[in-house]
């Protein structure tokens, strides 16, 4: 199993956070950060009124596979992030394992101040200590703050991608 650690993180105004797993009390908290994501907002449905149903089964088939990691960083009160971490081994590129981040959402007061950059560099990080090569992550074509953000970080737009709804 690939163990993820909580992190004590500074921000560079001060600000201590923690990077840890999420717990199952902390799916409601999740969901508010999906809300306010416009995009989360309208696509799948998201919700308010205290329906967590779908997203608990979803919490709990997460919690028991040892390659997801859903992250939460705190601020010592609340779920102020999120976003989901991966390790996949494939065959392709000679056998490479990669980490693909997913469902990344900072809360609206802590957003440029670092807390996004830290979750990132800490991903990338933890990624590397997981014995990943390579990392990728997928933003909607409408996100152009989120494209520079991630090209701040390093990361190329070197694919196109595809889905299709099942």
């Amino acid at each position: 199993m690939d163990t993820i650690e909580d992190t004590a993180l500074t921000l560079p105004d001060g600000s201590q956070i923690t990077l840890r797993h999420a717990l199952m009390e902390d799916v409601p908290a999740i969901v508010d950060l999906l809300v306010d994501d416009p995009l989360g907002h309208t696509r799948d449905g998201a919700t308010r009124d205290g329906g967590y149903g779908p997203y608990e089964r979803a919490f709990a088939e997460i919690a028991t596979e040892p390659n997801q990691h859903l992250v939460v960083a705190t601020d010592g009160r609340a779920v102020i992030g999120t976003f989901q971490l991966t390790f996949i081994t494939g065959l392709s590129l000679r056998g490479t394992r990669r980490a693909q981040i997913e469902g990344v959402r900072v809360a609206q007061t802590y957003r440029s101040c670092g807390l996004g950059t830290a979750m990132m560099r800490w991903a990338i990080s933890e990624s590397a200590k997981h014995r990943c090569t390579l990392v990728q992550l997928t933003s909607d074509k409408t996100r152009t703050d989120a494209h520079r953000f991630y090209e701040r970080l390093g990361f190329q737009a070197t694919h196109e991608g595809y889905k299709m709804k099942l």
